[in-house]
């Protein structure tokens, strides 16, 4: 008899601190449900330290190279040294290159076509916490959460994935609340939302 107390006791004190951890955890929940289609103008894709950016010089094939873009954002080429290639789109580096040209070469016409993408460090979406493969990445046009979960491999068995939240830097390091576990688990798309670039994403451990 003591024994099935002991038992029902214990069942009944773990109920009871799932309810408090539940209500705990609801009641500092405060973030509002991220909105589900972002407006972002900033469309052109910027470059970052990693990419490999190929310059084609018009009538010049001796300009005309490919070039990695080094940690530092810069990039060096023939008659072209230490030149800030980090946070600008394509064209803006053409312009750049060509300002630089000029001092050896006739109204030259450049072209920088980006065949490696990563992206800056500001650009790109991070996923830490219960994902399956946590890790950074890059920020694609119209991306979904859902885009970044199938990238990361979904979530381990421990994640509590409606307590996730991201964190928008582009918005002041503001929070959203998220629902992973009704999108992933439940396939509800109502849970889908537009990510930006620079978004965090958290997902939490379960308590229970």
């Amino acid at each position: 008899m003591s024994k099935l107390f002991s038992v029902a006791r214990v069942r009944g004190l773990r109920l009871a601190a799932s309810v408090l951890v539940a209500a705990t955890v609801g009641g500092c929940s405060s973030y509002p449900p991220a909105p589900l289609a972002v407006s972002d103008s900033s469309n052109n894709y910027v470059i970052g330290p990693g990419d490999r950016v190929d310059i084609v010089v018009w009538r010049n094939p001796e300009l005309s190279l490919s070039v990695p873009v080094r940690p530092d954002g810069k990039i060096s080429a023939p008659l072209v040294e230490d030149l800030p290639a980090l946070g600008k789109d394509a064209s803006t580096l053409a312009r750049d290159i060509e300002k630089e040209l000029a001092h050896f070469i006739h109204e030259p016409v450049v072209t920088v076509v980006v065949t490696r993408f990563v992206g800056p460090y500001s650009e790109q979406i991070r996923v830490i916490g219960e994902a399956a493969r946590p890790q950074a990445l890059l920020y694609k046009q119209r991306m979904t959460l859902l885009d970044v979960m199938i990238e990361v491999g979904g979530m381990t068995e421990f994640a509590s994935g409606n307590s996730a939240t991201i964190l928008r830097t582009r918005e002041g390091n503001k929070q959203y609340s998220v629902r992973l576990d009704d999108l992933i688990r439940g396939g509800d798309v109502s849970a889908n939302v537009e990510m930006r670039p620079g978004d965090v994403l958290f997902i939490p451990q379960s308590w229970f």
